[in-house]
């Protein structure tokens, strides 16, 4: 946990980054259970297990004592959630449910699109953003040292309310709105909630990849990137950019990882350097760009994140936010063992093969 205040020209907010899920949930649940207003949570994965209980019952207990509480889960990724008790639970007490893209015989074409963001909003005051899901895996007190490691900031002041608006947008249905357009500086939040927005994450790290001066560092569990994020990669470490990519050895997606190292190969002839992070599984996803461009939220490099699912993600200038999480970079390496060029091309007929198949189902994963 690291405490730290964003400054940018569009005002300053205090902060604390997560890389832990017990610290996360522990900072989480006493600010819903202290909660005198409103709760609103948005998630992809809600688990019926130790650590969604908790939830549940803290955000029973608040609508039991009068806060509106606004619970908007993916009807996907939280489906043994769903087939539980705790719906029922939860609207007896008041809680407000709401299932993203529950599903429909009548509306399976729309399906493959998920709600993807993991988004806590407390009394308008306090947000928290970033890739951890609400289950045990991401839990030391259930999993021990195999937890999940992941990536989430708490912020307050007038991101909290921009990130109240982008809750509330999506729970209307308000897929034509568009938030007020930043001219690209400061800190400000992302979302992919209609066309106009579709690809606007995608394209300013793109942009901000074209014209890195000094380093593009990345961390993803899910690497499956499309053409154009592969050659800014690509060129940037042609021109002598220190071009650095995080993804786990251990995952929860054999695929995904079969998918992920088919894009090795060109990356590493560029010049680019790749670890693999040993230790358990990671889940975070941050780019540090530079000394003076960061972002951390729910997006992965890969099709789904930038082309299908509903994701959120927070933009930065603050060098403060870019030095923590580059230092949090830096100490994920020491765990890490790195791929190189030359052991990369001595790799077996077995491992081509697999790759070949993650490659070609990528726009699936």
């Amino acid at each position: 946990m690291r405490e730290l205040t964003i400054s940018s020209s569009s005002g300053d907010c205090r902060a604390v980054i997560f890389t832990e899920g017990d610290e996360l949930y522990t900072d989480m649940l006493e600010h819903v259970r202290a909660a005198h207003t409103s709760v609103r949570l948005e998630c992809y994965i809600f688990g019926n297990d130790g650590i969604g209980g908790e939830f549940a019952e803290a955000l029973m207990e608040r609508a039991r004592a009068g806060v509106r509480v606004q619970l908007h889960l993916d009807a996907f990724g939280s489906l043994p959630f769903a087939m539980s008790e705790w719906p029922g639970q939860l609207r007896e007490a008041g809680v407000e449910l709401r299932w993203f893209n529950p599903w429909r015989i009548t509306r399976l074409l729309s399906l493959n699109r998920r709600n993807h963001r993991k988004l806590l909003v407390v009394d308008d005051e306090k947000a928290w953003l970033g890739g951890f899901n609400l289950h045990e895996e991401s839990s030391r007190r259930y999993h021990d040292v195999q937890c999940w490691r992941d990536t989430h900031l708490r912020m307050d002041g007038r991101l909290a309310s921009e990130a109240a608006e982008f809750f509330d947008r999506l729970w209307r249905g308000e897929r034509r709105w568009q938030p007020a357009t930043p001219d690209e500086s400061g800190t400000y939040l992302v979302s992919n909630q209609n066309l106009r927005q579709l690809h606007r994450f995608r394209r300013l790290l793109k942009l901000r990849m074209r014209n890195a001066r000094r380093r593009i560092w990345l961390t993803t569990p899910y690497f499956m990137p499309d053409h154009a994020t592969q050659k800014a990669m690509a060129e940037a470490a042609r021109r002598g950019i220190d071009v650095r990519l995080l993804t786990p050895f251990k995952t929860d997606q054999r695929i995904a990882q079969w998918a992920a190292r088919a894009a090795y190969a060109k990356l590493l002839e560029a010049g680019a350097r790749i670890y693999e992070y040993r230790p358990r599984i990671l889940h975070a996803k941050t780019a540090v760009i530079d000394d003076d461009w960061c972002t951390i939220g729910t997006a992965n490099l890969n099709y789904r994140s930038f082309f299908v699912n509903y994701e959120l993600n927070l933009i930065s200038d603050c060098k403060a936010l870019a030095m923590a999480l580059a230092e949090i970079f830096e100490q994920d390496l020491e765990d890490s063992r790195e791929v190189t060029e030359r052991a990369w091309k001595r790799r077996g007929w077995t491992w081509r093969a697999t790759e070949l198949i993650g490659w070609l189902a990528r726009r699936y994963l």
